[in-house]
């Protein structure tokens, strides 16, 4: 593990730590693609409202997200460290772990009223984040509109779709 750069100082090997963002981003990627196997043919099957787009949009909408949020977190780290981001790191990592719940509630357990809470405590983790990131990173912060934007987005369908669906 590198050492840990004094605020303002690059780590020592920020390559590494890119690929350790990107490790967490991908591994919250893997749990939802595991537990959405069948996410087109259950989201088809589903009442939807007239503005829910279409289930293909969802992978390319995603992919690009998850790349944001990965390199949002690496510029945060590379600039300030763990020890000098702790807070906003700790953020991030617990936004990761309710992104990684929200398909296997939705899809895999159908539980969509629990999910939409878990979107909801995520849009909020969010919105904090960005605020911290903006006072660490500008660049960071901003990566992490879209992200905050489509959860938002998503809050809204779940809330529809379980209004639709129970």
């Amino acid at each position: 593990m590198p050492v840990q750069p004094e605020p303002g100082h690059a780590p020592a090997h920020p390559v590494r730590g890119l690929l350790v963002f990107v490790a967490a981003v991908a591994a919250t990627a893997v749990v939802g693609s595991l537990a959405s196997r069948s996410a087109a043919e259950d989201y088809a099957a589903l009442e939807l409202p007239s503005w829910a787009p279409p289930s293909w949009l969802f992978g390319p909408v995603w992919t690009a997200l998850y790349v944001l949020i990965a390199v949002s977190g690496w510029l945060v780290w590379r600039r300030h460290g763990i020890t000098g981001a702790r807070t906003a790191l700790g953020l991030y990592g617990a936004q990761l772990v309710l992104n990684a719940a929200w398909t296997p509630l939705f899809f895999a357990a159908g539980r969509y009223g629990l999910a939409l809470v878990d979107i909801v405590v995520l849009f909020l983790v969010v919105a904090v984040l960005v605020g911290l990131f903006a006072r660490l990173h500008r660049t960071a912060a901003v990566l992490l509109v879209p992200y905050l934007l489509w959860v938002g987005f998503a809050a809204l369908l779940n809330a529809a779709v379980w209004s639709l669906n129970t």
